[in-house]
């Protein structure tokens, strides 16, 4: 294969995976998130309240594991 042919192949290469790695336009983007509004009680309870029972019962039914 010719050196011209191989740059050629690379660069097509390269173009295809660069615009497959772009970001979709259907999901969120960084750039246009909002924070948590913790004066919300669903976000506390989403982010904040589940979590915290997901880690209790995980410790607790690891304790359990053990005996």
């Amino acid at each position: 294969m010719t050196l011209y042919r191989q740059i050629l192949l690379l660069s097509l290469f390269c173009f295809v995976f660069e615009a497959s790695a772009q970001i979709p336009k259907e999901v969120p983007h960084p750039d246009n998130n909002s924070p948590i509004d913790l004066s919300n009680p669903a976000d506390i309870i989403i982010y904040i309240v589940l979590p915290l029972i997901f880690v209790a019962l995980y410790f607790i039914g690891r304790k359990y594991r053990k005996k």
